[in-house]
């Protein structure tokens, strides 16, 4: 851009949306053309300002006005992006198991490994625990038990404490046992019948918010309940009841905090 004290110094504009090509036939006939692209969404459209300067001062009128309205479009966009982002109430998607350790996991009263980036629960009657509890929250998980029949597993979430002398917390349990894949005994809404791939690896997606509760099994809505009670926070766990149910193996554990 060319600007100075001749009493014809034209120069252009040309707005782009983001992302899109410098389109220089934005510019034709008008040789000192700047391009400046904008951040929003509002679709801006190609198209030169001719602005005639006479003179220095004017000149540099223009241009401070330009660059405001630049300024004011950019914080106007960061805002709005700000505003979407915490519309949904949803903190970002963490992964609960990172494929190599456990960390971030407390083992109770069994014996658990990582085992070909999976959680396998080798023996023994107890947990898996997170070492955090949570309230609100989406809760993504695949699962796969390694006996054909008769296995038996569970995931357990908001509880505080296990019972002394006993293995597993009273409630809640998004059961893993064959026939009752994903119900919840204490909701009695929470039941569903053959969504379920046996001997397979299947997906739960357990969404949990104040006194509610609602489950997909393999992209499938399974059901949705009302009734949960205290506590509103607690930990989350991968149940093992080897003896009986046998060792079942945990991947792509991901938890996203609902707000």
């Amino acid at each position: 851009m060319t600007w100075g004290t001749e009493p014809s110094n034209d120069f252009a504009f040309a707005l782009r949306k983001p992302g899109a090509p410098l389109d220089g036939a934005a510019g034709n006939g008008y040789p000192h053309t700047q391009f400046i692209a904008l951040c929003g969404d509002a679709g801006w459209m190609d198209f030169p300002i001719k602005v005639p300067v006479r003179g220095t001062m004017k000149t540099l009128s223009v241009l401070c006005t330009l660059v405001t309205a630049l300024a004011l479009a950019t914080t106007s966009c960061t805002a709005c992006k700000s505003k979407q982002a915490g519309q949904d109430g949803k903190s970002p998607r963490v992964a609960l198991f990172d494929g190599k350790t456990l960390n971030g996991w407390t083992v109770l009263k069994c014996v658990a490994t990582v085992d070909n980036g999976e959680i396998l629960i080798v023996s023994g009657n107890g947990l898996v625990q997170t070492e955090k509890k949570y309230g609100d929250f989406i809760l993504e998980f695949e699962w796969k038990p390694l006996k054909d029949q008769k296995y038996d597993s569970g995931v357990y979430f908001r509880y505080d404490s296990v019972p002394p002398n006993r293995p597993w917390p009273a409630r809640y349990q998004a059961n893993l046992m064959q026939g009752q894949e994903g119900n919840v005994s204490d909701l009695p809404a929470a039941h569903s019948q053959g969504l379920t791939k046996s001997g397979q690896w299947n997906q739960f997606k357990l969404t949990v918010r104040g006194t509610k509760a609602a489950l997909e099994i393999n992209g499938t809505p399974a059901w949705q309940a009302d009734g949960l009670g205290e506590p509103a926070v607690g930990y989350i766990a991968l149940q093992a009841e080897v003896p009986g149910g046998g060792q079942h193996r945990f991947r792509n554990i991901y938890l996203t905090e609902l707000k």
